[in-house]
């Protein structure tokens, strides 16, 4: 027993799950449609990134081999991929199942109408809250809604309320003209009435800027999430007395249900640099789970090929860093929740199978096969780190 790191890189799917046409996702590949675009010479917005996809540290590990892509030179990690259980296709089943505990439950989810909420919902929280109204009312881009909606919700007080596939509400505010602390209290009477709706995630998308061409969300985003039905990873983690760092978002994916500490960044760089200090203060037998969000919110939903393809280049260059940091007996493992093909049509999420790469001092490599649950990789950790096991999933160490 030594510690665990475990890294989400949120949305890099390596191609369709066995179920992705039950979810209209027959065919989407995440990283190899990004693969792909690469080696047609695609640049980025700005024009600073073309040409084919260099992942020189997450190919050692085996990344290319568990997609399909790569045959020759053996990995120096243990390599494989993992398929979803979980009804749905979102964040929280994904993380959860991760940890031990797939989703066999449907979410409540708000339909492809305009307006998209119930008008009953919005009077609800609007007489909760005592803000004037709302805005938007549909399913909606996140950042394309506040570029068309902020102006006008700084001038009137009204934020803007919008969905997506998943199973959430999203609500957007500035953070100085409406307040931070007023969001989190709108989302919070939110959470309370979408409940009975079984509505996975209320979220608090603060953004600041005066105009619509300059408008930024904030690394101040909050979920508030209904809790897993059962006792993750996290919680036996916990439980023993370990300690669970969370990086990112996984506080508010787990409602803050298992972990003992957070640590927040704007951007995978700066997620990267606060998972590195939890390393550092970590001790045996302690877990550091981390999620990288970008991958997703900017560059998948976005559809933003050339952008997710740097990102991903990005990440790569870190490995080393924490490899440098994995003292004998640890092990540190990269995995996904979900896909986001940003070749893909519309802006969701899509269903797919997700790499799975262990590796740490000492740790021999070789191919773990397909895991037929994300699961098995929360069983996994357990076992690692000498925790009870669960009643989902079996650990490949």
């Amino acid at each position: 027993m030594a510690r665990a790191v475990l890294m989400v890189l949120d949305s890099v799917g390596i191609g369709s799950a066995p179920d992705a046409a039950a979810y209209g996702d027959d065919g989407a590949d995440t990283l190899g449609h990004i693969i792909d675009a690469g080696r047609q010479g695609s640049a980025d917005r700005k024009g600073l990134r073309k040409g084919p996809l260099r992942l020189p540290n997450l190919q050692r590990l085996g990344l290319l081999h568990a997609a399909g892509r790569e045959s020759e030179n053996d990995p120096e990690a243990r390599w494989g991929t993992a398929a979803e259980v979980s009804h749905g296709k979102d964040t929280p089943s994904g993380h959860w199942e991760i940890a031990g505990v797939p989703v066999t439950f449907d979410w409540g989810y708000f339909p492809e109408t305009v307006p998209t909420f119930p008008a009953s919902l919005i009077q609800q929280i609007v007489d909760d809250s005592a803000i004037p109204g709302i805005l938007g009312d549909r399913h909606a881009s996140g950042t394309e809604i506040i570029a068309e909606l902020g102006e006008e919700s700084i001038r009137t007080g009204k934020p803007i309320f919008y969905t997506s596939s998943d199973s959430v509400l999203q609500i957007a505010a500035h953070e100085t003209h409406f307040g931070l602390d007023r969001l989190y209290e709108l989302c919070a009477t939110a959470r309370r009435h979408v409940d009975p709706l079984n509505i996975g995630r209320v979220i608090a998308r603060p953004f600041v800027g005066e105009t619509a061409g300059d408008f930024r969300r904030t690394a101040n985003r909050r979920d508030y999430s209904v809790p897993p039905p059962e006792p993750t990873l996290l919680d036996r983690a916990l439980e023993k007395g370990r300690q669970v760092i969370g990086i990112g978002k996984i506080g508010d994916i787990f409602a803050h249900r298992g972990v003992s500490k957070v640590l927040k960044g704007d951007g995978n760089m700066a997620l990267f640099d606060r998972m590195l200090e939890a390393v550092d203060a970590a001790g045996d037998g302690d877990l550091v789970f981390a999620n990288f969000v970008d991958f997703d919110m900017q560059y998948g939903h976005r559809r933003d090929v050339p952008g997710y393809a740097a990102a991903l280049e990005a990440f790569d260059t870190r490995i080393p860093e924490l490899e440098a940091r994995l003292k004998p007996g640890d092990i540190a493992i990269v995995t996904a929740d979900h896909g986001c093909d940003p070749t893909w049509t519309g802006s969701d999420h899509t269903r797919e199978r997700v790499p799975v790469l262990v590796f740490g001092p000492g740790l021999a490599p070789g191919p773990l096969g397909d895991l037929n649950t994300f699961a098995d990789i929360g069983e996994s950790v357990a076992a690692h780190l000498g925790l009870p096991p669960g009643p989902h999933g079996k650990s490949f160490l």
